[in-house]
């Protein structure tokens, strides 16, 4: 199969869809399809080679198209530029004919849609959340033969919506397990990242967002005792420097590479995913890549207890935590630490979990869907 990925996204970029979208077409092209990303050429702010950022084989093209860019360019009215630049990739997409050999079209960004006849190509969308033009979301979703949702919240809201269950499929996220295979010890993460050698240390990596849980787990880290240091590896909106004054028992790290998450979590004696309950992109649509990488890394991990989250972990592989609530993640991160065999026990089933998880067999899946889609069509 000849497939694009079509994507409006900055490659490289230190956000996680830029992990998935590599590692998605790295997966594609194992199964011996005929891949290519399509991205638009936006400034880099990473100067990185993709393939070396993200540390996955260059068994795909990659190929760029011109736009103007202006959302790196200006920051007044963020909105309005970033759409103006989605509409000039869309234009770009049509005048550079980049479609005329593809057999099926992926696309992240439904606005895409659009641009490209459902009679001549297998037009696949994989939805992450709910859009606020929900009639325009859905006219353009019903121009796939398929649309990947990464959980069953999503695809019950799909067809609440009104599209066809038939060709929705629930395909959470993943990881590239062999990441994992030559991870350094716990004392040499430590010293590499700066850390205590003699705390117990609760890491959470990921970007600094309210939806994702991070303020409610800095809060936590005065509940604790003081043995414990919770350590962030991510940035956001926020300085970092003025976050370290207002939580001090929180050591902020910073951003790091992707390519060093395994490494990184290895120096963790919890790994934290403190996602928040009161939006519905976390509670209900997020299938968060932290908690896979998490899951491949055998340390025990103390999540939010939020339907999105359950629909992978269970109590048999993390302990869970009452959503917003510091003073009940401090007990669930002081339960973790305090039963260290419990916890090795639910972290083994969790690794044991995960094993079904990587982005081989998500693309495995997706793909046969593609196929059956298209003989039935």
């Amino acid at each position: 199969m000849r497939l694009l990925y079509i994507s409006n996204a900055r490659i490289p970029t230190e956000k996680a869809h830029g992990v998935q979208i590599m590692s998605m077409c790295e997966a594609f092209a194992s199964l011996g399809n005929d891949v290519t990303l399509v991205v638009p050429r936006k400034r880099d702010f990473l100067d990185a080679d993709p393939f070396a950022y993200y540390g996955v084989k260059e068994n795909f093209s990659i190929r760029h198209i011109v736009i103007p860019d202006m959302g790196s360019k200006s920051e007044t009215l963020p909105k309005f530029l970033l759409r103006f630049d989605l509409l000039s990739f869309i234009i770009g997409l049509l005048f550079s004919n980049v479609a005329k050999n593809g057999d099926a079209l992926y696309f992240r960004d439904y606005p895409l849609l659009f641009a490209f006849s459902p009679r001549r190509y297998r037009l696949v969308c994989e939805v992450h959340h709910i859009y606020g033009w929900r009639r325009l979301f859905v006219h353009a979703l019903r121009r796939a033969s398929l649309i990947v949702v990464i959980t069953q919240g999503l695809k019950d809201d799909l067809v609440a919506l009104g599209l066809s269950e038939k060709k929705i499929i629930v395909a959470p996220d993943a990881v590239n397990l062999s990441i994992f295979d030559d991870v350094e010890s716990k004392e040499s993460a430590r010293k590499r990242l700066g850390l205590s050698q003699e705390k117990k240390i609760a890491l959470y990596i990921g970007r600094i967002d309210e939806w994702k849980g991070t303020s409610v787990l800095f809060k936590t880290a005065d509940k604790l005792r003081s043995n414990v240091q919770i350590a962030v590896i991510g940035n956001g909106p926020e300085d970092l420097a003025q976050l370290q004054s207002r939580y001090p028992r929180v050591a902020f790290l910073g951003f790091r590479p992707y390519r060093e998450i395994a490494n990184n979590q290895a120096a963790a004696d919890i790994l934290i995913l403190p996602n928040s309950g009161r939006e519905e992109i976390s509670a209900r649509f997020t299938s968060p890549l932290k908690l896979f990488t998490y899951m491949a890394s055998q340390v025990p991990i103390v999540a939010s207890d939020l339907p999105s989250i359950r629909e992978i972990l269970s109590d048999e592989e993390a302990y869970f935590a009452t959503p917003d609530d510091p003073e009940d993640l401090a007990r669930a991160i002081e339960e973790a630490l305090g039963n260290t065999l419990r916890a090795k026990e639910k972290s083994a089933r969790a690794y044991k979990k995960v094993l079904e998880y990587t982005w081989s067999a998500r693309a495995k899946n997706i793909a046969e869907h593609m196929t059956r889609q298209s003989q039935s069509s």
